[in-house]
């Protein structure tokens, strides 16, 4: 399946909600429904920098696709790491890379629904996954 394909899908997703409380409450289901990491995994390494919140992402490469696996302490951001991993894991790094946060913040619905210190922190987490994947 191709990222904006994915993309689409999400978009469609939080497209059902007019208010944007409905969109975070979403977000947050995502969240509970994401699997964690374990406290092995959560290392200095994988910690997002930027992030108001405690984030980590990891990276497996198999063949030329890379997946993801993503966390963080707070729901919210969960929730939006939660769509990185969906949207970029599986995919080659040229894809990867031709899709940054902007894109899908927009994309989603969630542009200005998401506060600054949130917004930069997920554009970091774009960030270490454009170069984990390079």
């Amino acid at each position: 399946m191709k990222i904006n394909t994915t993309l689409n899908e999400i978009e469609e997703l939080f497209s059902i909600f007019d208010d944007p409380k409905d969109k975070l409450a979403q977000l947050m289901d995502i969240a509970k429904e994401s699997e964690s990491m374990t406290d092995l995994e959560r290392t200095d390494d994988a910690k997002v920098s930027g992030c108001t919140s405690q984030a980590w992402v990891i990276c497996e490469k198999r063949d030329k696709n890379y997946f993801f696996k993503c966390d963080s302490d707070a729901l919210i951001v969960k929730g939006l790491l939660a769509l990185l991993c969906k949207i970029y894991s599986g995919h080659e790094s040229k894809e990867i890379q031709a899709v940054n946060h902007a894109d899908i913040l927009k994309t989603v619905g969630l542009s200005g629904l998401i506060s600054i210190q949130r917004t930069n922190g997920f554009a970091s987490a774009v960030t270490k996954i454009h170069e984990m994947s390079t």
